[in-house]
């Protein structure tokens, strides 16, 4: 793949499927910058988590006041960061954009037109390695997550999405996604 923009590389899959260890030892390969929802817009959004009595950031009520701006904030700070010429990783679930062609391509050019060259990555996962995971992590966003396992876990969508994207597996580690990424995106290792 021949490439004279900067990437633009979305990040995405499951809660805990290694979206940001994985964009994180990318990042390190190519130069570029980390952009996690999670870490941009979390300290922020969590007065009103506060104001609503919400504990799980995925209560559909919170969800509904905040998802928009959330995002809004990380591409707009990602087509800064394209328009200056520097790489960046977006990493968050972007599930709406990853399940419809139409978003996905909007996204695709809003990211295309700040002067990126946008790839979707999508980080699957197993089942019983993701709850290994969120157990693993300890973060208290996932206790409602844990009280029913069975439950949250077949609310998921696990698998890949339906638009063009390099799959990566979740169960090797961030070195091996790294090079199965650079290798599928043609650069020189």
């Amino acid at each position: 793949m021949t490439q004279t923009r900067p990437w633009a590389l979305v990040v995405t899959g499951p809660p805990g499927a290694g979206k940001s260890t994985t964009a994180a030892a990318v990042a390190r390969r190519l130069g570029a910058g980390i952009l996690d929802l999670d870490s941009m817009t979390n300290p922020l959004v969590e007065t009103v988590a506060v104001a609503l009595g919400v504990t799980d950031f995925g209560d559909p009520r919170f969800a509904e006041l905040t998802r928009d701006a959330r995002y809004e904030c990380l591409l707009r700070t990602a087509q800064d960061c394209l328009g200056a010429g520097v790489p960046v990783l977006l990493v968050a679930p972007f599930t709406r954009e990853t399940r419809d062609e139409h978003r996905w391509r909007e996204l695709a050019s809003r990211l295309h037109g700040a002067g990126g060259e946008p790839v979707l990555v999508w980080v699957g996962i197993t089942p019983d390695v993701l709850i290994e995971r969120i157990r693993g992590r300890g973060a208290a966003r996932d206790t409602e997550k844990l009280t029913d396992v069975s439950r949250y876990v077949a609310g998921l969508d696990l698998t890949p999405p339906p638009v063009p994207h390099v799959e990566l597996d979740g169960r090797r580690t961030p070195q091996e996604q790294t090079e199965a990424l650079l290798a599928a995106l043609g650069i020189a290792h």
